[in-house]
């Protein structure tokens, strides 16, 4: 009963930090604006970042990935404390923890479930959960946004990079799953950006999108 107490306070604590709407808390204070409303939708830095300025879009971006490594800080601390029994179950429920703040992020429950495109919560759920995987996939997204300017094509490359990464190296198989599924799932959030990719349309680094985005 412990163990199961305690993964689920830790999946919910997990989604609350991923919900936390920092971009959206930047447009309020700073300017007085939804977010959501200008640019593409997101409340993600790159949203920010077309909005509101390069200093903001940093301590966005930064928070944002602090969220995904402190939910699997909190995680690795809290369940074993609290479910002495619970060590061999552990990696699972880190897991469904990581899912759980890609969901937060993109899903907030103080949004009405709108957000951000997970992309910087998730890089912060594989530095705490594997930095070789974490780091891989940051290398790849700095080298695609560098040679490209496309900050999109560099959060998709990075998520595929991932996934190529955790399979490669030995891990337990609930963090390839975490790893594959959340990859999937920046992928699925990204369909705006694929088509405007493929039309010729994704703005650039710093430029304003063309329109705001029905999916965030």
């Amino acid at each position: 009963m412990a163990f199961i107490t305690a993964s689920v306070v830790a999946i919910v604590i997990a989604y609350l930090l991923g919900s936390l709407p920092t971009g959206y808390l930047a447009g309020q204070m700073l300017k007085g604006i939804d977010i959501r409303r200008h640019g593409s939708g997101s409340t993600g830095a790159t949203n920010v970042l077309r909005n509101l300025g390069k200093g903001p879009a940093l301590v966005v971006l930064l928070v944002d990935v602090l969220k995904g490594v402190a939910a699997i800080a909190f995680v690795r601390w809290f369940v074993p404390m609290a479910a002495a029994d619970a060590q061999s179950w552990l990696p699972w429920i880190v897991c469904l923890s990581g899912l759980a703040v890609l969901l937060g992020h993109s899903r907030s429950i103080w949004l009405k479930f709108t957000g951000g495109k997970s992309a910087a919560a998730g890089l912060g759920v594989l530095l705490a959960m594997s930095w070789p995987v974490g780091l891989g996939a940051a290398g790849v997204f700095a080298a695609a946004l560098a040679l490209s300017r496309v900050v999109s094509l560099g959060s998709m490359l990075a998520a595929l990079t991932a996934m190529g990464v955790v399979c490669f190296l030995e891990h337990p198989l609930p963090y390839r799953l975490l790893v594959i599924a959340g990859g999937l799932y920046v992928l699925v959030l990204h369909r705006a950006n694929i088509q405007r990719l493929l039309a010729g349309t994704e703005p650039r680094f710093g430029k304003s999108s063309p329109a705001p985005e029905t999916t965030r």
